[in-house]
């Protein structure tokens, strides 16, 4: 958002620096991102004076110059070869000096150099109005009647000034500072000086009602809780005069029409959008305000034919015909041309929400719906409607001809807000006296109805929001509106500075546990992704099959883009073939994201989840070790680490379930399927151009959250040694390793710490189906040393257990 200083200064007079004033609002909250100075003639001028023509003499070489001497109030007389017809000896003239540049009022600029015009020397250029920038004459050069001394800066004579234009990055929930009063109402609060109003005293109306006035019935009050209007006659659409248009083109916007100009200045000086309709064009002199019919068609000023839905509010008149969307833009038929003489001013508030709506559903952003939909004050639509008649009675000859309409069937009440003096103390960590608050609060129109104590003598305040602060609705929010007014500088830092109040944090925090992940598996070589949402439907579905469950984006920008991801998988493929096909094809990846879901109820689901991915290389090559391909247990290994770290141990395993997976495992938890991990399937790689195998682990984050319990507990080391034993065992090729683990947790609970495979074989020797396994077990007694005897009483047991329920054979 862009502000004029010198537009500012008509409603906040102040001598503070531009540097000033945007240190004081960046530290208020609104941020100033630019500030530049805007110059009413470019170059100001610099380097042109005013002279005296001394001398003049024709050139002895050219018949339409002339070679004079000038004086510029310095102590030297110069030759200016001039080809101006009207130069003459005694004249006073605007000197541009050697070295300056001009700007002229077409063509490039140009820069005076000392020179030879036809043998003749020239030491600077006498200067006509077009040269200079002030206008489009060339039949001379400007002839000044004045006293003031030779070597006076043309711009002061000319009283050029410069401006300064402030950009400040207006954030979303400050719609009341969109505007030049509402930037001074701030620095009101900083300075503790009055801003001002612009005067509407001079403001008349006839008291009696015209015959051919402008009705107004407001049909949906929730969607527009105040309308106001006015009319006016005598109207001469034109250009605007210049005072106009430089205030306009200052915070960039093109001027067009003395009407229009008005209420884009009034909008940006007040911040209260205004429309102008042409009077004659509303139909049975009468304005409704009312929501659209479905279907119901509107053609706006941009000349689109737009189909209107039933959500939509519009502005009809009392025909029925759609005039303008509330609070977007207005429609071409009613709109105010060269032709109109009576127009009908509206000044209203608007829903929020109502506007947001409206505004989204024709993807229509404007300057009044930038406003309306973040919330304006109700209290400014007749001061605001009265600015701009005034100023149309100036620049446009306008008449008032009828009274103010002004239906405001719904009153906008302030927001109470009960304010716990100590409770300042404790959000901010810093005292403030409560004479400095009521001070920072009665600056800021925020008014104490009431004060009092609580049952533990504890100050309080009920405090009154204008409407205009639709942020400002909750005690933490007053507390923020004093502190950023108190400036944040002036809370000291102290060692240990900190809020005594405690936000209630849930438990378990899911961003530390997100943090801790994250920790954990980039210290282990992966990189954390983040990818797009939105996905390419022809991923999961054909013209022939469609997916009944993908959600679908109905006004997406690109058809690659159509649907809400279902799972993480396809979008994280896109960023390995991105990689893959740059060479960097060794790659360990991982995203926390959402997936979507339609259910089968036509509800949306959002699922959070951490995927992982896997391919490439273990490794760089290096020369110290051979190349490694990445493999199913390096992705296992990953996966059960983040599941310790939570606190989790896999119950069970079964073979994979998920759709986009070519083999793999879905690990059990509590006996329910939270992990799936295995092999990307071909036909996945090979439709989104992956040129590698891609191992993939998917883990279902709000399980994982919701199981989360945290607690710790400690154990004292063992005083005693382990002891390690390995067994050998042939089973049939479909019993797994897990089974075994369970079937050796079951048999030796005591004992038993952990069970581990070190060799699988599968060969012609150990005959069809069969396959051996090579176990080892760590044993240990916290009590005491085990013994031989021990031992073999454990690993007798195993055997058994072994050869009972997996049909094991023990090599011995």
């Amino acid at each position: 958002m862009k502000i004029s200083l010198d537009w500012l200064r008509t409603l906040f007079p102040t001598d503070k620096t531009p540097a000033e004033i945007s240190a004081l609002l960046t530290s208020s909250g609104l941020e100033v991102e630019g500030l530049e100075e805007l110059e009413s003639v470019p170059g100001g001028l610099q380097g042109v004076v005013l002279g005296t023509v001394l001398t003049r003499e024709k050139h002895p070489d050219a018949d339409k110059l002339s070679v004079t001497t000038v004086d510029v109030g310095d102590d030297t007389i110069r030759n200016i070869v001039c080809g101006a017809p009207n130069v003459a000896a005694g004249q006073r003239v605007v000197v541009a000096l050697e070295g300056a540049t001009l700007h002229p009022s077409s063509g490039e600029p140009f820069k005076i150099k000392k020179s030879k015009i036809r043998g003749a020397a020239s030491e600077g250029m006498l200067c006509a109005e077009d040269e200079i920038g002030l206008g489009a004459s060339h039949a001379g050069i400007l002839v000044l009647d004045t006293d003031l001394p030779n070597g006076t800066p043309a711009a002061e004579y000319f009283g050029l000034s410069s401006d300064h234009i402030i950009e400040i990055g207006l954030t979303p929930n400050r719609a009341d500072a969109a505007s030049h009063f509402g930037v001074a109402r701030d620095l009101r609060a900083l300075l503790r000086q009055p801003v001002q109003l612009p005067d509407v005293s001079q403001f008349h109306a006839p008291t009696e009602v015209p015959a051919g006035n402008i009705t107004v019935e407001i049909e949906d009050t929730e969607g527009c809780p105040r309308y106001a209007g006015l009319l006016l006659e005598g109207v001469q659409v034109g250009p605007s005069p210049e005072w106009l248009q430089r205030r306009l083109r200052s915070i960039g916007l093109a001027p067009i029409n003395n009407v229009v100009d008005v209420t884009n200045f009034v909008l940006h000086e007040l911040g209260q959008p205004l429309h102008a309709f042409d009077a004659d064009q509303i139909g049975g002199n009468g304005i409704r305000v009312r929501r659209a019919g479905a279907g119901e068609k509107l053609t706006t000023l941009d000349g689109t034919d737009r189909t209107l839905k039933a959500e939509d509010l519009v502005i009809a008149d009392a025909s029925g015909t759609a005039l303008a969307l509330a609070g977007v833009f207005g429609g071409k038929s009613s709109g105010v041309t060269e032709a109109s003489t009576r127009v009908f001013l509206e000044s209203a508030y608007f829903e929020p929400a109502v506007a947001r709506k409206t505004a989204q559903n024709h993807q229509l952003k404007t300057d009044a719906s930038f406003r309306f939909e973040r919330g304006t004050d109700p209290h400014m639509v007749p001061l605001a409607l009265k600015r701009a008649a005034l100023l149309l009675q100036e620049v446009a000859g306008a008449r008032v001809a009828a009274p103010v309409v002004d239906v405001y069937p719904r009153h906008i009440e302030h927001t109470a807000v009960r304010l716990l003096l100590p409770r300042v103390e404790k959000l901010i960590g810093h005292y403030i006296a409560p004479e400095r608050i009521r001070q920072i609060l009665t600056d800021l129109d925020i008014l104490i109805t009431e004060e009092g104590t609580t049952e533990t003598g504890a100050a309080e305040w009920l405090v009154s929001v204008p409407p205009y602060r639709v942020d400002v609705t909750r005690e933490a929010d007053v507390v923020e509106e004093i502190l950023r007014i108190y400036g944040y500088d002036h809370v000291p830092l102290r060692p240990f500075n900190a809020a005594a109040f405690l936000a209630k944090f849930p438990s378990p925090d899911p961003e530390v546990l997100r943090r801790d992940v994250s920790q954990l598996l980039s210290g282990q070589g992966y990189s954390e992704i983040l990818t797009n949402s939105l996905v390419n439907s022809r991923y999961f579905e054909t013209p022939e099959q469609p997916a009944a469950d993908l959600v679908r984006v109905l006004n997406y920008n690109s058809a690659d883009l159509d649907v809400m991801r279902p799972s993480l998988l396809h979008s994280g493929l896109e960023i390995i073939r991105y990689n893959v096909n740059r060479r960097q094809r060794d790659l360990k990846l991982y995203e926390f994201g959402r997936s979507y879901h339609r259910q089968d109820d036509g509800s949306y689901k959002e699922k959070p989840t951490l995927a992982i991915y896997l391919t490439g290389n273990v490794q760089a090559e290096s020369w110290q070790q051979k190349d490694e391909k990445t493999a199913y247990h390096h992705l296992a290994g990953a996966v059960l680490q983040v599941l310790r770290s939570l606190g989790f141990t896999p119950s069970g395993q079964q073979p994979v379930q998920h759709a986009y997976l070519n083999g793999g495992l879905t690990l059990l938890l509590n006996n329910q399927p939270v992990v799936q991990l295995g092999s990307v399937s071909p036909k996945v790689l090979k439709q989104l151009d992956v040129t590698q195998p891609v191992w993939y682990a998917e883990l279902d984050w709000q399980w994982l959250l919701r199981k989360y319990r945290g607690a710790l507990t400690a154990q004292e080391l063992p005083k005693f040694p382990e002891v390690r034993r390995d067994l050998s065992l042939v089973v049939d090729q479909t019993v797994t390793f897990d089974q075994l683990r369970q079937i050796a947790g079951k048999a030796e609970r005591k004992l038993l710490r952990e069970v581990n495979v070190f060799d699988v074989y599968q060969g012609e020797n150990l005959g069809a189906g069969k396959k051996s396994y090579s176990l080892s077990f760590l044993l240990q007694d916290p009590t005491q040393t085990l013994t031989d005897q021990a031992i073999d009483q454990v690993m007798q047991k195993l055997m058994a257990q072994f050869e009972q329920q997996a049909g094991a054979v023990i090599r011995k």
